[in-house]
């Protein structure tokens, strides 16, 4: 599994559009949790397993993944949670059923804080403060003990901290 958290301020910058709130929110949400094929990590297998079934967010984990997992881009939590599980979830039935996929993935953010990881090293994404490469993955790696893999985005010549990859 690939499980992948967005910094939504980039999220937004690099889309020319805005995003659902006029400020972004300031720490980082999960993208999704992607069963990963290593010939080809980008591209998920044909999954045939069940669909979403939106009765299946019941209301205490509904308002954990609102905080977790919501849609920073057009703020439609519910259409978002069932695109990620049908587009990748579905390929983790085997392992993960839908409750347990969505639980397992709150679960990973809360012990994979790389929000607050980064805060206690005195690191605050900011458009005008630069960082290297191992200036962010050193204090993740000590928190987490794994070594994520970091996915940027330009935005004309400036390169965006975008995505965090355990």
């Amino acid at each position: 599994f690939q499980f992948v958290q967005q910094w939504p301020p980039t999220n937004c910058r690099v889309r020319n559009k805005p995003c659902s709130k006029p400020r972004p929110l300031q720490n980082f949400t999960i993208h999704g949790l992607w069963p990963s094929n290593y010939s080809n990590p980008t591209t998920p297998s044909k999954c045939t397993g069940s669909r979403f079934k939106k009765e299946n967010v019941y209301p205490q984990l509904r308002s954990k993944m609102k905080i977790s997992w919501p849609d920073v881009e057009s703020g439609n939590d519910t259409r978002f949670w069932e695109s990620e599980w049908n587009k990748h979830g579905t390929c983790s039935e085997d392992t993960l059923n839908q409750v347990q996929y969505f639980q397992r993935s709150h679960a990973m953010w809360r012990s994979h804080n790389v929000t607050e990881i980064l805060r206690n090293a005195s690191i605050v994404p900011h458009p005008t403060q630069t960082w290297s490469y191992s200036d962010i993955v050193s204090p993740i790696k000590t928190a987490t003990k794994r070594t994520p893999l970091l996915r940027c985005k330009y935005d004309k010549k400036t390169q965006l901290l975008h995505e965090v990859v355990f």
